[in-house]
């Protein structure tokens, strides 16, 4: 009796007051939403990251004289698994400040909202988003690099034996080749592999393992469609 009354006091000296319902409301919705858009974004950076990676031609490390951390350092998107990661957090701190937060461990907060962002992230790409995406941002960001720019540098290494580019003027042994920078080749693909279903014709944008022959000629040993349509390639004004 003693210790409530003593408590009692105490609230009538310091002037304490209850804190109006309203607000507690205000706050919940505020998580809330902080909490949605966090999942959100945290899908929309795993898209890209998928991407990404559906982007890489894993097979191609065989092929290379640098190692498989080096070729994934060339092409992963780390802004974007920086901004998962950040994205996860807030969605977690999210929940965890909410009024049922108590009842979550850390690893259920972090296992629930990375599952969302998967799902939602998965969808998001295969709807064929993931590269829109990307693209705008490439479009809109000056100082961004691109998935496609990092690829294209990527198959523009002719003295290492990798080239991309479009084909003109296909002939039964020869095509002519416009590298993504610019420069024509004369491409020899009389003994090149190649999947069976593609078809080389003029405009198909494909990349090319093989030997330079001369300084503008290349023979092509295997041929790869390049990836899509080719309509996310074009990222920064081209």
């Amino acid at each position: 009796m003693e210790n409530s009354e003593s408590l009692i006091d105490k609230i009538k000296a310091e002037k304490v007051k209850p804190i109006p319902k309203w607000k507690f409301s205000i706050k919940e919705k505020f998580i809330s939403i902080i909490f949605i858009i966090a999942l959100l974004f945290g899908g929309l950076s795993f898209s890209i990251i998928l991407f990404a990676i559906q982007q890489l031609d894993f097979s191609l490390i065989t092929h290379m004289t640098h190692s498989w951390l080096e070729f994934s350092l060339a092409i992963l998107p780390f802004l974007w698994i920086i901004l998962l990661v950040l994205f996860l957090v807030f969605a977690m701190l999210g929940i965890k400040n909410s009024k049922s937060g108590y009842k979550f461990s850390l690893s259920k907060l972090f296992l629930f909202n990375t599952s969302f962002s998967i799902l939602i992230g998965t969808f998001f790409f295969i709807s064929g988003g993931a590269g829109w995406l990307e693209n705008k941002f490439a479009v809109n960001v000056a100082s961004y690099e691109s998935i496609q720019e990092k690829k294209e540098k990527m198959w523009n290494i002719p003295q290492e034996g990798y080239l991309a580019g479009t084909i003109k003027n296909i002939n039964p042994i020869e095509f002519e080749l416009e590298s993504f920078q610019g420069k024509n080749w004369i491409i020899n693909y009389e003994n090149a592999n190649k999947p069976g279903f593609m078809v080389l014709e003029n405009g198909v944008e494909i990349k090319i393992i093989g030997k330079i022959i001369s300084d503008n000629k290349f023979r092509a040993d295997e041929i790869r469609p390049w990836g899509g349509s080719g309509r996310f390639r074009n990222s920064k004004g081209r």
